[in-house]
């Protein structure tokens, strides 16, 4: 056993060793605690969010971005919508040519279309119209319901495709005329014949003009037996078409020239259906009353001759051809400022020296009207050029009187070739004075005397002006 010496020494020794491992290790946990705590606070740091701007920056940066995209985007999606559009209407007017001849060889219906084997006369040279009837499809075709629309707006708008052209019945400078079928025209049920009026591919935009304007004076007038009769257009699109009533027989001009042959035929065989006086006379008075209606309604025809009268199966004469007339109801008198093709050899002084044309100036056309009916169709003032035709006008030479022509007719002659238009008859009055010839049992125009000689020449003169 250890003595109480040694036991107080043992004790102190282990509080000793005790205190020594306490103070080796304070500075280690010391350190411990001070990277503990720097890490904390690294770790705060890194925590805390970044600074924010302020709303004033925030303002001047986004703002204008926000507004050059938004005008982009409109700049953007409005050149998109243009140019879809233009591809629509390609795609669209692709399907108008195209579609038509696979329309017609699946359906077999009732389309404009030609067959070689239906034309009875040389068709014209290339004409883009010509196309047109063989390939042509209808607002109708493509979008059912619209020509009915069109209909219903103007009256007068037909559907193309109720249209079958049959061969071509006359053309001159830029206009043609076909004959053709309509189905369900003009109140009637199923087809009937008209005629259908257009322009050539060389016609210019006088030329439309003057068949727009036809139009419109066509669309004014009420039926009159002695007046061509509109049935209808086609305006929606090209070619503008006019549609008309047809006249069998043709112009009075073509049918009284081709009745010279049928005359002297007649005086050979014993025929006696060929042209009399009585029937001449009565061309004369029906072309008078139609001119008479015309000039009660304010209508100026302006190019009234042998050439613009046509002739039905009936022979009644019906005036045609309004394409240089105009609606004078307002003001009586027309004054020409255009220039263009004048048929001369039928206008009034007044009308060759001051472009003025009126009802009376019609007058004297109709009597020059009068003289190529007595003729068979002869170009007036025979053997002069238009210069020369201007000159004796002015001077006071008139048409002479034909050999075979009573003076009771050539009289109504003279008196619409007065040279004051206010001493020339009107077309009332002419009206009565040819309706008195008629009632008589005289033969007033002697056609066994009519001369066949050269003095009663058939010159074109369609392109003649001045």
């Amino acid at each position: 056993m250890l003595s109480q010496p040694e036991r107080r020494n043992i004790h102190n020794e282990n509080a000793i060793n005790v205190n020594f491992r306490c103070a080796a290790e304070l500075p280690a946990v010391r350190s411990t605690s001070s990277l503990s705590n720097l890490s904390s606070k690294n770790a705060t740091d890194q925590q805390k969010p970044p600074p924010t701007p302020s709303s004033d920056s925030l303002a001047s940066t986004i703002l204008p971005a926000l507004a050059i995209g938004a005008v982009l985007a409109i700049a953007a999606t409005s050149i998109l919508y243009i140019f879809r559009q233009r591809i629509c209407r390609k795609a669209e007017t692709k399907d108008q040519l195209v579609s038509p001849l696979k329309q017609r060889k699946d359906s077999g219906g009732m389309a404009l279309q030609t067959s070689t084997g239906n034309w009875s006369s040389q068709r014209p040279p290339l004409n883009r119209y010509e196309s047109a009837w063989s390939r042509d499809t209808t607002i109708s075709q493509l979008e059912p319901g619209l020509a009915e629309k069109a209909a219903q707006e103007d009256r007068w708008e037909f559907p193309r495709h109720r249209l079958k052209v049959f061969h071509i019945l006359g053309e001159g400078c830029f206009g043609q005329v076909w004959k053709c079928e309509a189905i369900d025209i003009d109140g009637r049920e199923g087809p009937s014949v008209v005629a259908v009026k257009t322009l050539k591919d060389n016609a210019g935009d006088k030329e439309r003009e003057d068949l727009q304007q036809e139009l419109q004076v066509m669309k004014t007038l009420d039926p009159h037996p002695n007046v061509v009769r509109l049935l209808g257009c086609c305006t929606e699109k090209e070619p503008l078409f006019v549609i008309m009533e047809y006249a069998s027989l043709g112009k009075l001009q073509s049918f009284l020239r081709n009745s010279r042959a049928d005359r002297q035929y007649g005086n050979l065989h014993g025929r006696s259906d060929s042209l009399t006086s009585r029937e001449l006379t009565s061309f004369m008075y029906q072309v008078a009353r139609g001119m008479e209606y015309l000039s009660c309604k304010g209508i100026v025809h302006r190019d009234l001759a042998a050439r613009n009268v046509l002739l039905t199966t009936d022979r009644v004469c019906k005036v045609a051809d309004f394409g240089f007339a105009r609606d004078l109801a307002s003001k009586l008198v027309y004054e020409r400022k255009s220039e263009g093709r004048l048929p001369i050899r039928w206008m009034a002084p007044e009308s060759l020296y001051d472009n003025i044309f009126s009802a009376k100036s019609d007058v004297w056309s109709f009597g020059v009207f009068m003289w190529e009916v007595v003729t068979l169709g002869s170009t007036p003032y025979p053997g002069l050029a238009a210069a020369e035709v201007v000159k004796k006008v002015r001077d006071g030479v008139r048409l002479e009187k034909p050999e075979h022509c009573r003076r009771e007719i050539y009289n109504i002659m003279f008196y619409c070739w007065d040279k004051s238009p206010q001493e020339r008859p009107s077309f009332s009055e002419t009206v009565e004075l040819l309706e008195k010839l008629l009632v008589s049992e005289t033969d007033y125009i002697e056609l066994e005397r009519f001369p066949d000689h050269s003095y009663y020449n058939m010159v074109s003169l369609s392109g003649e002006k001045i």
